[in-house]
C-alpha cells in the first residue's frame, strides 16, 4: 500500500486496535533503543506498534511498515495524538534516528542455523543484599564509655538525660569531633550491650528519599514494582514486637538530606508524646485501613556537621522534636591519656595539643569562619602501633589532611592560609 494525502498510512483507530491486541494477547515485543510510545502507563516500541497497526489496517500479516524507525515513525504517531518519550538522555545536536535505524538492521544479520532443540529455560537467581548477622555483642557499661569518649561525666549525663526525655537526640559540632562514635556509645549504654540486633545506622544524603526511609515502590528481582517498607518502618516493627527493650536508630549526617521530605508526615510521630498506637497515621502508599505508629521504645540519635555551608539549616519543626548536644574538639587530659596508652611520646602529645589549640583559636576568632570550623580530635585517634612510625604519622596527618582543609577555609585569603600552615608544620 502506498501512502498519499487522501489515504493516510494509519489512523488513530488502527493504532488503538493494535495496542488493544498487544494488551489482550500480552505479546512480548523487542524493546526499542531510544524511544517509547507511552499509552495508559505502559511503554511500547513505536515502530513495532506501527508495524502491527499497519498489518491490521491492511488485513495482511506479511505487510511491511514503509517508514523508518525514529523520527519518521514517531512524527506520524505524534500526529495521531500519541505520546512518544525518550528512554534516556541524549546529547545535543546528535543524530539518534540513524542509530535506531541501524539497530533495526541488526535483525537481518546471520546469527547461525536455527537449532532444532527446544530452548531450555534459564535459571534466574534473584539478586539480594547480604543479610547482616544480627548478633548481640559483649556487655557495655558506664566505665567503658568514660574510657572511650573524651567528654566529661557531666556532659555524658546531660546527653543521656536529653535522650531519655525527648527520645530524639542530635549531636552537632565541627567535623572530627567524634559525633558518630559517641552516638554508638550512647546507644550501647542504654542497651547495656553492643547489640547490633537493636541498632540500625543510616546516613542521609541528597538522593535519600521518603521511599527509601519510610515506604515506597521498588523494583524486585522480576522487574516488577512492589510496595516495600523502608528502614524506619522495619525497625519500628521490630521494636513494637519487643516493647520491654529499647531500640535505636542512628542517623549519620542528618542535615545532608532533605529532612522534611525524608520524614514526611512522620515528623509528628517523632515527638515523645506522640508515640504508640493511639497516634497512628495512615501512610500514603500503604493499603487502605492500615496505620503506622512509632513505638515508645524507639530512640533516634542523629549527627550534624555544623561546618558545611552547603547544607540547609534544619527547620524549626524538626528542631523542636530533638534535644541538642554541642560537641567540641577535645584535646584535654582524656585525649592526652589516650595517646599515652597508645604509645605516643609526651613530647609529641604536647606538640600536637599546643599546635591544634592555637590553630583552633585562630579559626574561632576569624569572622568568616568561627567555632564551627575548628579542627576535631578524631584525626589523631588511630596512631600506628610501631613507635618509630609515630613522628611520620603525625607529620602526614598535618600535611595531607589538615593543611588542605586550611587552604579551603581561606581560599580567598591565601596569605592567611599559608601563615596558618607554616605555624602548624613548623
Amino acid at each position: 500500500m502506498s501512502s498519499s494525502t487522501s489515504s493516510p498510512l494509519l489512523t488513530r483507530q488502527h493504532v488503538l486496535r493494535a495496542l488493544r491486541q498487544l494488551e489482550r494477547d500480552d505479546q512480548p515485543l523487542a524493546a526499542s533503543t531510544v524511544y517509547d510510545l507511552v499509552y495508559r502507563g505502559r511503554r511500547y516500541p513505536p515502530r513495532a506498534v506501527a508495524q502491527l497497526a499497519y498489518r491490521l489496517a491492511n488485513d495482511d500479516a506479511a505487510a511491511t511498515w514503509p517508514l523508518g524507525s525514529g523520527a519518521p515513525t514517531n512524527r506520524l504517531l505524534e500526529k495521531l495524538d500519541f505520546t512518544i518519550a525518550t528512554k534516556r538522555p541524549t546529547l545535543a545536536n546528535s543524530s539518534l534516528d540513524g542509530d535506531v535505524a541501524e539497530q533495526d538492521k541488526l535483525t537481518d544479520l546471520y546469527t547461525g542455523r536455527p537449532s532444532r532443540q527446544p530452548m531450555r529455560a534459564l535459571k534466574v537467581t534473584a539478586a539480594a543484599e547480604p543479610v547482616a548477622a544480627y548478633v548481640s555483642g559483649p556487655a557495655y557499661d558506664r566505665a567503658q564509655a568514660e574510657q572511650e569518649v573524651f567528654i566529661g561525666p557531666e556532659k555524658l549525663d546531660a546527653a543521656l538525660a536529653g535522650l531519655r526525655r525527648r527520645k530524639n537526640l542530635l549531636l552537632q559540632g565541627p567535623p572530627g569531633t567524634g559525633k558518630t562514635f559517641l552516638a554508638r556509645r550512647l546507644a550501647w549504654l542504654e542497651l547495656g550491650a553492643q547489640d547490633a540486633a537493636r541498632t540500625e545506622l543510616v546516613q542521609f544524603h541528597p538522593s535519600y528519599s521518603y521511599e527509601d526511609f519510610v515506604q515506597g515502590f521498588r523494583p524486585d528481582a522480576g522487574g516488577k514494582f512492589r510496595l516495600t517498607d523502608g528502614l524506619l518502618v522495619q525497625l519500628c516493627r521490630r521494636a513494637a514486637q519487643d516493647p520491654a527493650r529499647p531500640y535505636f536508630l542512628l542517623i549519620d549526617e542528618l542535615n545532608r538530606g532533605n529532612v522534611s521530605r525524608i520524614f514526611g508526615e512522620l515528623l509528628l510521630l517523632l515527638e515523645a508524646d506522640k508515640r504508640g498506637p493511639a497516634h497512628a497515621v495512615a501512610l500514603p502508599y500503604a493499603p487502605a485501613g492500615t496505620h503506622f505508629f512509632v513505638p515508645e521504645n524507639l530512640y533516634v540519635i542523629g549527627t550534624m556537621n555544623t561546618a558545611d555551608r552547603s547544607l540547609t539549616p534544619l527547620d524549626y519543626a524538626l528542631r523542636r522534636r530533638f534535644a541538642f548536644v554541642e560537641l567540641e574538639p577535645e584535646f584535654g587530659p582524656a585525649f592526652q591519656d589516650f595517646l599515652r596508652q597508645q604509645g605516643v611520646g609526651t613530647e609529641i602529645i604536647e606538640q600536637t595539643v599546643s599546635r591544634l589549640t592555637e590553630l583552633n583559636q585562630t579559626i574561632a576568632d576569624d569572622p568568616d569562619l568561627g567555632p564551627d570550623f575548628r579542627i576535631g580530635h578524631s584525626y589523631f585517634c588511630q596512631p600506628p602501633t610501631q613507635p618509630e612510625e609515630i613522628v611520620g604519622w603525625l607529620r602526614l596527618i598535618l600535611e595531607q589532611e589538615i593543611a588542605p582543609l586550611l587552604t579551603e577555609y581561606w581560599l580567598d585569603e591565601p596569605a592567611k592560609a599559608a601563615a596558618a600552615k607554616r605555624r602548624l608544620l613548623a
